[in-house]
Parts: structure tokens; C-alpha cells; sequence
């Protein structure tokens, strides 16, 4: 196994900075093995042309867009705040809303498609919120304060139909045959 293609590919999906002890437990390597892979990694978006950069601590790694890209790449998050949401970002929005605090997997799983970047782009909005949920070890997203004040209402339970559709009986059960 290329330990270094997997951990880059890590590093991308995750978007925020990784422990190196917690990369050494999942691919059961030692962490000596993940900082070789990971100074691998510098070394070729160093010599190359790439737009990404690798960044470290010393304990965690971070995939990140190159210090040269960084007024591009700032005014184009900016447009992306700015913009509109997509039907899609509603939709988990909406999911968030109702069935929240939900995971990645339990929103993916009701919307059928990857949501990581649907996710991002919310939690940079401001309109969600990640917490790491004690009993399932996994992080869970609610609706914001600010995502409240926005709709003007002060909590879940006010949206339209609340009681209804977030335990509709027919997702209950879809979701419970996912598990």
C-alpha cells in the first residue's frame, strides 16, 4: 500500500488538520512511518507546480492551497459565501435542520451523495456548526444560533411541520435499515 497516496488523499477529504497519531491508528503504521510519508509528500509539491501545500505541526499535518494563491483563493471563498445556496446545500441544510445533531454518513445516507464539501461550505457560512458527539465518537452538525436568527425563530422545533417531519416514520425506518 502507497502510504502516501492514502494519506494525501486523507488530508484532502478531510479539510481540517489530522493528528499524526490518529493517521499511524488507522493505517496501522507507526507514526515515524506517517512523518516519512508525509515529508514524501512536501518534497513533491515542493519541486512541482502544485497549488496545495502540505503544512506541520508537531503532532498534526494539514493540506492547504499554496501561500501564493492566497488573495485568489480568499476572494473566491468570499463569492462562495456571498452566492447563493445551491439546491443541494438546502437540501442538507434542510436535513440539518429537522433531523440535526446528524452525521456526515446519517445525512449522505438520506440525501444519496458525498456532502463534504456541502458541509464545508455551510459550516464557513456560519449556518451549521460541528461537535464531536461523546457517545458516538464521530463529529455531528446542528443548525446555528445565527441560522435561527436568520429564519427568525429562536428554536428547531418552530420550523413548519417540525413534529411531523423530523420523525416521519418512513426515514426512521430507512435509516435503521442503513445501520
Amino acid at each position: 500500500m502507497n502510504h502516501s497516496s492514502v494519506i494525501e488523499s486523507l488530508l484532502f477529504v478531510s479539510g481540517k488538520p489530522l493528528q499524526y497519531k490518529k493517521l499511524a491508528a488507522f493505517l496501522d503504521i507507526s507514526e515515524k512511518q506517517v512523518k516519512e510519508a508525509i515529508a514524501n509528500l512536501k518534497a513533491q509539491y515542493k519541486n512541482n507546480t502544485h497549488g496545495l501545500q502540505i503544512t506541520t505541526t508537531e503532532k498534526e499535518v494539514q493540506l492547504g492551497s499554496l501561500k501564493d494563491n492566497a488573495q485568489q483563493v480568499q476572494a473566491f471563498l468570499d463569492l462562495e459565501i456571498q452566492g447563493k445556496l445551491t439546491q443541494p446545500a438546502l437540501e442538507a441544510l434542510t436535513v440539518i435542520a429537522y433531523r440535526g445533531p446528524v452525521t456526515r454518513q446519517e445525512l449522505e445516507s438520506i440525501r444519496g451523495v458525498n456532502c463534504s464539501l456541502i458541509l464545508r461550505n455551510l459550516l464557513i457560512r456560519g449556518f451549521i456548526k460541528e461537535v464531536k458527539d461523546k457517545t458516538l465518537g464521530l463529529p455531528v452538525y446542528s443548525v446555528t444560533i445565527e441560522f435561527l436568527t436568520y429564519l427568525g425563530i429562536s428554536k428547531t422545533s418552530e420550523l413548519p411541520d417540525y413534529t411531523t417531519l423530523s420523525a416521519h416514520p418512513d426515514l426512521e425506518e430507512f435509516l435503521t435499515r442503513q445501520e
